[in-house]
């Protein structure tokens, strides 16, 4: 399946739809006065990502597939209330659907998988604009596997609560007149659980009652993941285009099932920072803005 046209698509729409936004987003640099009260406003982006996926899962099949995956992505980041300068919460949502192939190209495996996390940061501002942060997350993700050459066994389920250790590293910087923000996120389950049955085990049998056993204590022997995220914000006046490249390495191991996932996504979206303000009040001049980012 060839990606290429329809990513360009894509970008030219997006591209199209940061040029026509409205002037909604503020400028996150502090003014020289610092007395006001500290405004905080909502760093969101919407971005669709799509890439290569190779998939292994031998209560299905002891074959490796190849294939695409494609991705809708929520983000929200936000300075925390009680300590906007060195606080800043994230909120994250996302879609994914992946169609892979057998080696022999006569059978194919589909898997569609929903996440989300949200978590909070501590987070240090170094000299030349650099920003580092690390803190952690919870996250939650549910999803199914269909092969559709299994008779007994045609689908295997995901699902998986965890803890995670998470941080940035943020460079505000400019190409020539253009404001530029980079970021890199990487985001590692440290420990949770997750759902597996019994090699062989049939969906039917845990619906009459054989229960047992299904719920794993995840750790880095069992179950290992790593989500690497790196966006450039080009900012485009109200809102930036945000352009970058994700990786999920996934990797389980229990009741003799192997779970294994490597995908690379390309990434192309909106993004922009957005200040409520009641009706028939201004800016104050005097207001701290307190960006999430940097």
């Amino acid at each position: 399946m060839e990606l290429k046209p329809y990513f360009h698509k894509c970008l030219k729409t997006i591209a199209a739809i940061v040029v026509a936004l409205p002037a909604q987003a503020v400028d996150a640099a502090p003014p020289d006065d610092y007395s006001g009260k500290p405004l905080r406003p909502v760093t969101a982006a919407y971005t669709l990502e799509a890439g290569s996926s190779q998939l292994v899962n031998t209560y299905l099949t002891p074959l490796r597939y190849n294939g695409i995956e494609a991705a809708f992505r929520y983000e929200r980041m936000q300075a925390m209330r009680f300590n906007p300068e060195k606080w800043v919460m994230r909120l994250t949502a996302s879609i994914k659907i992946d169609r892979t192939e057998n080696p022999a190209k006569n059978a194919e495996m589909w898997r569609a998988n929903a996440e989300a996390t949200w978590g909070m940061t501590h987070r240090w501002k170094l000299p030349y604009n650099i920003t580092l942060a690390a803190g952690g997350s919870v996250g939650a993700n549910i999803g199914a596997i269909y092969n559709q050459r299994n008779g007994n066994n045609p689908v295997a389920v995901e699902a998986a609560l965890t803890l995670n250790i998470t941080g940035y590293a943020t460079w505000k910087t400019h190409i020539g007149r253009l404001p530029l923000t980079l970021r890199y996120q990487p985001t590692v389950p440290l420990t949770g659980i997750f759902f597996s049955p019994d090699y062989g085990e049939l969906f039917y049998e845990i619906y009459l009652g054989n229960d047992k056993g299904l719920i794993h204590g995840a750790w880095w022997g069992n179950y290992f993941r790593m989500e690497n995220l790196l966006t450039a914000d080009l900012h485009l006046g109200a809102t930036a285009l945000r352009i970058g490249m994700a990786q999920d390495l996934l990797s389980t191991k229990v009741n003799n099932i192997t779970t294994e996932l490597v995908s690379w996504r390309a990434i192309v979206g909106i993004s922009g920072e957005w200040l409520s303000i009641k009706p028939g009040k201004g800016l104050d001049k005097n207001a701290r803005i307190i960006s999430a980012l940097y």
